[in-house]
């Protein structure tokens, strides 16, 4: 698992302000596969414009870097592609927040979330599919084989779990074989 303490500094206000979210990225992939180091959580929000007034007093300054409100509701404007951090100072782990948008993975990921517990807290995990997808296009933007590395865990430990007919439709959708032939070789 991921160093709880760290991910739970975001995810335990997000919980409180009622702030719908699904966890991404690393921290869902060592959820469903196996465990690394990560210096991040991502965030997929959808973010109102009460929300987006509130974000402060459920991040204080004094515990947290938090973009100006102007910052966020512009980044929660953009149809596509949105995004900010939040930072804690002592540990400086940081939130990478991603506004829905006009998504349709966002959404899709919205409407198959998985909820868990864990240390006392519910966590809303985007689906294992959505990680994979994600996971595949950032190493096609970037080549790094830490998210194929990613792939191959989830496959190894949840592989089960997953709807291979949606996995494989949204490959298609998104036109990511070449890089799904490398991660599932």
């Amino acid at each position: 698992m991921p160093e709880a303490e760290l991910f739970l500094l975001f995810v335990r206000p997000f919980n409180r302000a009622g702030i719908r979210y699904v966890i991404g990225g690393s921290v869902a992939a060592i959820f469903y596969g196996e465990p690394r180091l990560t210096n991040d959580v991502d965030f997929v929000t959808f973010l109102n414009e009460a929300d987006i007034q509130r974000l402060p007093e459920f991040f204080p300054p004094s515990d947290f870097y938090l973009p100006p409100v102007a910052a966020i509701t512009a980044e929660v404007a953009r149809e596509q592609r949105g995004h900010f951090n939040i930072i804690h100072l002592n540990t400086s782990f940081k939130a990478d927040v991603y506004p829905t948008g006009r998504d349709e993975l966002n959404a899709w990921a919205f409407r198959n979330k998985r909820r868990i517990e864990f240390q006392g807290e519910t966590l809303v995990l985007a689906p294992p599919e959505y990680v994979i997808i994600r996971k595949l296009e950032y190493f096609r933007a970037g080549g790094s084989e830490k998210h194929l590395r990613d792939i191959r865990a989830m496959l190894a430990v949840s592989g089960e779990q997953m709807d291979r007919p949606a996995l494989n439709e949204l490959i298609q959708q998104r036109g990511l074989q070449a890089e799904w032939q490398r991660a599932s070789a």
